[in-house]
């Protein structure tokens, strides 16, 4: 009786859990969610799952699939797939039946086998996506009829910013590689780079020109918005602008959406929406050689047209990071500090105007302070002016000059060979002694064998002429004595 409740209990189990699924995944996507709210990744799926959509259908908070395998909760442009938002997991989820994300005040990504994924830890009473790409979360004043906004993802940005969205110096945008970030300062947008880590390297920085309004001290931290007037506007207080960044279609109305997004090139980049596609209409920094490391670790940037080669000057790179290897760290632990120097003159760092330096009286003393140091991984010394910029990074990329003065001291570190490397190179070795050995033997019996034939031959060769038929015979090897005279009878 037991056996049979217990299958009855498995059977309604799973039949209410597959009517659910069910139900879930062909369900069109609403314009809002309310407590007990409870959705699967659908496995026919192969870019995203729409759950929630803003009443025009251009936005809708999705399943975004990673990966093949792995699930990622995010707002989407409809008609592109473009992600404008998703949200920070420390690692994502599996794109597989016990993932779910469910509503019950708080929207939470979990599954029945690692726990929660991602939380907004609030108590709301619906989840909506405005007609701006915002998903928010309200509490309903139940006294009063209205709706307060306890939490929004427009202020939890990524790597997107959307028109009228604002940007403050709480906020931070992280390129999808992790590599570079956007922040605000106190009056200037900075860029930054984080090659070694928690060494951010300041490498592009915007101050408010201060054209129209000034930023008054004690008022304020500033704050950035995209205007639909095609601009990125910086702001203090108030709705005059204290710096302006004009996009190519500034003052022209364009069809959709406006965004910019931090490219994984640490590049900031505007673009509109045509109708049929995204449309370039704006960048931060416009010279290819001035990005952190357009030709990756120990590259080399030609100005102009933006080539690649190698600080060796050995060889071409064909894409970026196919030179040395960047790895992480120092040279202050005794394991990882053996390094050989690669020097290069006629270079330059993109954003020296950012970096720190010593003054020296020579190279020499330059690249001995570099030396001698082991968080600093080169310098670049100018005999001009005796500034040594030292770099306490991986080497990245430098830019080609034409001034020979300007020098650079680069240490590459030792990558150890691995112990599997080392066991292959013994056993190509051995197969080699082993080829080379059969060749030998194979060649010796070869030449055995014909010196055996040769003798035979010439024994046989002499065989045939001692017998040969006819009325003489070669008496030149005969004794006297052997010869016998027969008289005639």
């Amino acid at each position: 009786m037991r056996s049979l409740l217990t299958s009855l209990t498995q059977f309604f189990y799973v039949a209410a859990y597959l009517l659910w699924v069910t139900t879930t995944c062909s369900t069109v996507a609403g314009q809002e969610l309310l407590r007990g709210f409870v959705a699967a990744p659908n496995p026919t799926v192969t870019a995203f799952q729409p759950l929630l959509s803003d009443p025009t259908n251009t936005f809708s908070l999705s399943f975004l699939r990673v990966n093949r395998t792995q699930l990622a909760l995010a707002v989407i442009h409809v008609a592109s797939g473009e992600t404008l938002w998703f949200a920070n997991m420390t690692r994502l989820a599996r794109w597989a039946g016990p993932t779910q994300l469910t509503f019950n005040g708080s929207l939470v990504i979990s599954d029945t086998l690692s726990g929660v994924f991602w939380s907004t830890n609030t108590d709301g009473d619906r989840v909506l996506v405005s007609n701006s790409s915002n998903l928010q979360i309200l509490k309903e004043d139940f006294a009063g009829g209205a709706l307060s906004t306890l939490w929004q993802s427009f202020d939890f940005p990524s790597d997107t910013l959307v028109e009228n969205q604002n940007f403050t110096s709480a906020m931070t945008l992280v390129s999808s590689n992790g590599l570079y970030t956007m922040r605000l300062g106190s009056d200037f947008i900075g860029f930054y780079a984080d090659f070694n880590p928690d060494k951010y390297q300041l490498y592009y920085r915007h101050g408010a020109l201060e054209a129209k309004a000034d930023i008054i001290d004690g008022q304020g931290p500033i704050y950035i918005r995209i205007s639909s007037d095609g601009y990125l506007g910086m702001y203090q207080n108030g709705s005059t602008p204290v710096d302006i960044q004009p996009f190519n279609s500034y003052q022209r109305s364009v069809p959709g959406i406006r965004r910019v997004r931090f490219e994984p090139d640490g590049n900031l980049k505007g673009y509109y929406w045509s109708g049929s596609g995204w449309v370039l209409d704006y960048q931060a920094i416009s010279e290819p050689c001035d990005l952190p490391s357009p030709c990756g670790s120990y590259g080399l940037c030609r100005p102009g047209d933006g080539g690649c080669s190698c600080l060796d000057n050995n060889r071409t790179e064909t894409q970026p990071g196919q030179c040395y290897s960047g790895q992480p760290g120092n040279f202050c632990n005794t394991r990882n500090d053996e390094f050989w120097v690669l020097r290069r003159a006629g270079v330059e760092l993109p954003y020296k105007e950012l970096m720190g330096y010593v003054k020296t009286a020579s190279l020499e003393l330059c690249e001995k302070f570099c030396e001698t140091n082991c968080t600093c991984w080169g310098a670049v010394y100018s005999n001009a002016s005796g500034f040594c910029y030292t770099l306490d990074y991986p080497i990245q990329t430098l830019v080609e000059i034409g001034d020979e003065s300007k020098v650079g001291y680069f240490k590459v570190r030792e990558v150890p060979r691995k112990r599997t490397d080392v066991a292959q190179a013994i056993g190509i070795g051995l197969l080699c002694a082993v080829i080379v050995a059969l060749v030998c033997a194979v060649g010796f019996g070869s030449y055995k064998v014909w010196k055996r034939k040769r003798r035979v031959n010439r024994y046989l060769a002499e065989e045939e002429e001692i017998t040969a038929p006819g009325p003489y015979k070669n008496l030149g090897s005969s004794s006297p004595g052997s010869i016998e005279l027969i008289s005639k009878s």
